[in-house]
């Protein structure tokens, strides 16, 4: 092998703990309960008549993670209804990002 590849071969004998996946940087974990990653469509209903499409990223007993195309007229609660499996929840946000929200379930 020539220097080049052969340098590319070698593992550092320390982990680096100073990039972005440090211990200092990773976020902590606050879910009570552990989501489950899924695909599912979901709808989004509010004031009898508002609905809007997402799709639940992840899902757990006391929450779910929805990927939506915009956050305009989303309130801050709402039933999220998932047909496949027959679920309408109430459910609080908790967080949002431009296209993503997590929500708690209310109980």
């Amino acid at each position: 092998m020539n220097q080049t590849h052969d340098n590319l071969l070698r593992y550092p004998s320390e982990p680096n703990w100073s990039g972005p996946n440090s211990p200092a940087v990773l976020p902590v974990e606050r879910r009570k309960t552990p989501r489950h990653r899924t695909l599912k469509t979901g709808s989004i209903h509010f004031n009898r008549a508002g609905c809007i499409d997402c799709r639940v990223r992840n899902l757990s007993v006391t929450g779910a993670m929805l990927e939506v195309a915009g956050q305009l007229g989303i309130p801050e609660e709402f039933a999220l209804v998932i047909e496949s499996d027959h679920v309408r929840q109430s459910c609080r946000v908790i967080w949002r990002t431009a296209t993503r929200l997590g929500v708690a379930f209310a109980v």
